[in-house]
């Protein structure tokens, strides 16, 4: 069985999950999804990615924080 046909699967199962509105069985088989993905090397970048992007957001952020975090009082 290929990768693909399982990731597809676990999508499907959490459709069908969510959909008899059993949250913890359509997270579970979103999160094996996911893992799964990021196992194959379409998705291996993903991590990364997904720093960069935080790292975009907390940089673009930093002036309106302050550029940090300090204790008010």
């Amino acid at each position: 069985m290929s990768v693909g046909l399982l990731i597809f699967f676990a999508i499907v199962g959490a459709m069908i999950c969510a959909k008899a509105r059993v949250a913890g069985g359509a997270v579970v088989f979103a999160l094996a999804a996911l893992v799964m993905f990021i196992g194959t090397p379409a998705g291996a970048g993903l991590p990364g990615m997904v720093a960069d992007f935080l790292g975009a957001v907390s940089q673009a952020s930093q002036p309106l924080t302050g550029g940090g975090s300090r204790a008010v009082g």
